[in-house]
């Protein structure tokens, strides 16, 4: 008995149900794990927490568990950042992540949960073209590609958190080794998710208390999702994996239209 109690002041604390802590801790775990393992993962995340906590809320909720990944994988790949490819994209992202914000708070809940499904299968489509062409997958190289890339990615990122995919065509387009690839990825992705903290607090108000107390209790599962990420990444057959990622998040993703 009053194990029930201390369970339902927990999640009293926290106004959550215990479903939604479930899904919490998945998420928290996912995060940690995509920021030093396999980024596909994220993807998933998306569109389950659009689900239970509504569109613009959800978003409040993944965006402090963000940046403390983002921290995490800073650190990890602390020596493998070209600053070059980090800031190169970085004033057309703030272009993308300005209509983002604009349009984020002109449009109604379900609108915007549409639109997170709408961007994700869209991402979803680049990774599906990407793994269907393998080693004949030709990124355009020209100064329009990046400029585009840049943009949608802002976009993306701002409406939710769903910038991954497209940002990681540019970085395809760099010809990046893995760990390069990863720290540029980690660096970008911290500067833009830090830029949109305010923005999210006071022009949305949907990140306050509520969504920091989450972020804190979640700091060890982010974590335990970090350290497998490193172990994993250098052991798991990376193809087959971001297969079943895709495929789950496709029907994640199609959910939110239902």
């Amino acid at each position: 008995m009053d194990l029930l109690m201390s369970n339902f002041n927990f999640l009293a604390l926290l106004d959550l149900n215990q479903v939604q802590l479930i899904v919490v801790i998945i998420a928290a775990f996912l995060v940690g794990f995509s920021k030093t393992g396999i980024g596909g993962v994220t993807m998933l995340v998306i569109p389950v927490l659009a689900s239970f906590f509504g569109g613009k809320d959800s978003t409040g909720i993944l965006l402090p568990m963000l940046l403390v990944g983002d921290v995490i994988a800073v650190w990890s790949y602390r020596k493998s950042v070209n600053w070059k490819n980090v800031f190169a994209p970085l004033p057309w992202a703030l272009i993308g992540m300005l209509a983002g914000a604009v349009v984020g708070n002109m449009i109604s809940d379900q609108v915007f949960i549409i639109l997170i499904g709408t961007i994700v299968l869209f991402c979803l489509g680049i990774l599906v073209y990407a793994e269907k062409k393998g080693k004949n997958f030709k990124v355009p190289t020209g100064t329009w590609f990046y400029i585009t890339a840049g943009i949608l990615s802002g976009f993306a990122t701002m409406i939710g958190n769903a910038a991954g995919p497209i940002f990681s065509v540019y970085l395809l387009a760099l010809g990046l080794q893995k760990n390069h690839f990863m720290g540029t990825n980690a660096w970008f992705f911290f500067i833009i998710n830090f830029i949109k903290l305010p923005v999210q607090i006071f022009a949305w108000h949907n990140i306050g208390l509520h969504s920091f107390t989450l972020t804190a209790v979640m700091l060890p599962v982010i974590a335990a999702g970090a350290v497998l990420g490193l172990f994993v990444i250098k052991k798991i057959n990376e193809k087959f994996f971001r297969l079943l990622i895709i495929s789950m998040t496709a029907l994640s993703a199609l959910r939110l239209f239902i």
